[in-house]
């Protein structure tokens, strides 16, 4: 066995020695195990200059053979280690072919290719491709796949794998194959596999362009009619995507399936979306309405990741969340576009503040863009996630809806078929919408919440708002420097009208002081409308602006916070008198009115 497991280092990055242009795999699936043959077109990557050896991953599998156009190589050509096969000195150009067995019946480790229920199905992210045969287990090296895969038709009728099916058809002694071709480059950690007995429901889509797209979505026979919500929220999706981004879908067919024994939420795998039943099944009979709405933004989550993680992905998993930052932030527009923006947008203010913040201050801090690791795992974490997305979020807000739109497109067309990093993607920012995202780059190396302090002064007609930022120390990151943090305002008279219309202010100094001028009397001020910046808003505001805020904030979650506020000062003061002996505190009229 290998030793304890080594950190990693971001700035250890090296480009990978070797780069794959293609990849043919063909799966023999039997009884007691699975024969995998690999064949990759190789090229020596000009950037490196490591090319004395080449090493692919491998883990928990019997070795059978490996050749260089089609000369076999003899033991002293290559090195077997418990967790890789390394091949010295090859050629600057050459086609490599591996064959191993894999035992996917008592594989326990729920990565790379095993049974879940009645089923054999794979999962590769992070690092599983490397227990289904050898390879450089790596995000960067992308190539497109062809999959044959063999099986027992009685016991495997469903043969699955990413990309259009191109060929199928039966085999002698009961048997049956399936191959399928991907055309884009992606990396291994997509690939995907499936065999099984399940049921089915199809659909399809007509994409802007006029093309037919095959949906099916595969699950255990019986359960067909709870998938029938997913299928919608899915065409939902591509609509959304299309409309918004102009993203239009694009392979032949669009496959899922759903099982209730597979180990993780859901998978984006190109193509082939595996996933667990608990964010598949949606039936009115038995699910709320929030069953509902976790169906369809999962389901979206996957699709969209279709760009978003798959056509460009992330050069190596410290850029984790260049993928599902953004991709979660897609997520989070769409569920607020079907509707019920304001109560959508508070629910993703909550998850931040009961769940991030408390990750943001404990022992369990870390950057968005973390700088080492031990267990990549672990990593996948509600910063990574929803913070990533939050600051995703920022850009947007400074750039404004359409820029922002357009820099998206931007970032994917000039980054298409590539892995690339969280660096790649400020720039294309950068380039698109004019912006100076310098000191914005600390919300990547950063851990922590900052701190927002908000107070104002008003004299002769003018408002001075003064806003003043500070980050606690977090694990490792005792010192922090100052944050480039968009806070969205607005300004209101004393009956609630608008007197100032929204704008965002860059507070990117330890303080900084704005003037408003041309009132007759002191303003409300709204703050942190949206909730533009994942920061902590410290603001002593009167009862009087809090039920202004209240019954007239055209923000909801402004709206809603104010209302908190308010609630909670009447129910504080009520605790302590009852606690000093007093009468009860009876709520303020202005509360009512508010109401």
């Amino acid at each position: 066995m290998s030793g304890n497991p080594q950190r990693k280092y971001r700035a250890d990055y090296a480009v990978p020695a070797y780069l794959i242009d293609t990849v043919d795999l063909d799966f023999d699936i039997r009884d007691t195990q699975t024969a995998v043959r690999a064949v990759y077109a190789v090229r020596r990557n000009p950037d490196s200059t490591d090319t004395q050896q080449w090493r692919l991953d491998g883990r928990d599998m019997r070795f059978v053979s490996v050749a260089i156009d089609d000369r076999q190589l003899s033991e002293n050509e290559y090195r077997l280690t418990d967790d890789a096969l390394v091949v010295d000195n090859p050629p600057e150009r050459f086609t490599l072919a591996v064959e191993n067995v894999i035992d996917p019946e008592h594989n326990l480790s729920l990565e790379g290719f095993y049974r879940s229920g009645d089923i054999l199905c794979s999962q590769c992210e992070a690092n599983g491709f490397s227990r289904i045969t050898y390879f450089p287990d790596r995000p960067d090296v992308m190539a497109r796949y062809t999959t044959r895969i063999s099986a027992d038709a009685k016991t495997f009728p469903v043969l699955l794998a990413n990309g259009n099916c191109v060929d199928s058809g039966e085999l002698d002694g009961g048997r049956h194959y399936a191959v399928f071709e991907d055309p884009f480059a992606k990396p291994c950690y997509l690939f995907a596999i499936v065999a099984g007995d399940l049921g089915v429901i199809q659909d399809c889509y007509t994409t802007t362009s006029g093309r037919e797209v095959d949906l099916r979505l595969y699950t255990e026979h019986g359960n067909e009619d709870q998938c029938h919500h997913a299928m919608a929220s899915l065409k939902q999706a591509m609509a959304w995507d299309e409309d918004t981004y102009g993203l239009e879908y694009d392979l032949h067919s669009y496959v899922t399936v759903a099982v209730g024994s597979f180990n993780m939420g859901a998978m984006e795998n190109k193509g082939l979306n595996v996933f667990n039943t608990a964010c598949i099944f949606a039936r009115a009979d038995t699910a709320t309405d929030s069953d509902f709405a976790l169906v369809r933004d999962v389901v979206a989550h996957e699709y969209f990741h279709n760009y978003t993680g798959n056509r460009v992905t992330c050069r190596d998993w410290f850029q984790l969340s260049l993928k599902e930052g953004l991709t979660v932030y897609r997520e989070h527009q769409f569920a607020i576009d079907q509707g019920s923006p304001g109560v959508t947008r508070i629910r993703q203010v909550r998850t931040m503040r009961e769940i991030q913040f408390p990750e943001d201050g404990g022992p369990r801090a870390h950057p968005v863009r973390p700088e080492s690791y031990v267990e990549m795992n672990n990593f996948y974490t509600i910063t990574v996630y929803e913070k990533g997305a939050e600051v995703i979020r920022m850009i947007a807000q400074m750039a404004g809806r359409e820029a922002f739109l357009a820099a998206v497109r931007h970032y994917l067309d000039k980054h298409d078929g590539q892995a690339v990093t969280i660096e790649d993607f400020v720039v294309a920012m950068e380039e698109s919408t004019g912006l100076d995202l310098e000191q914005f780059r600390r919300w990547y190396a950063q851990a922590g919440t900052p701190r927002v302090r908000v107070e104002t002064a008003f004299d002769n007609g003018e408002l001075a708002l003064t806003l003043s930022q500070h980050t606690p120390a977090t694990p490792g990151q005792n010192d922090k420097a100052e944050f480039d943090i968009p806070v969205e305002i607005a300004l209101f008279d004393a009956n609630g009208a608008p007197v100032r219309e929204p704008e965002v202010l860059r507070l990117n100094t330890a303080e900084k002081t704005w003037r408003f001028d041309g009132f007759d009397a002191e303003p409300t001020v709204s703050a942190l409308r949206g909730f533009t910046a994942p920061v902590r808003l410290e603001y002593d505001q009167s009862d009087a602006a809090l039920a202004r805020l209240m019954a007239h904030d055209s923000d909801p979650v402004c709206r809603w916070d104010a209302a908190q506020a308010l609630y909670l000062k009447t129910l504080v003061a009520d605790v302590a008198a009852r606690r000093e002996g007093q009468s009860s505190v009876e709520a303020p009229d202005l509360l009512f009115d508010a109401i």
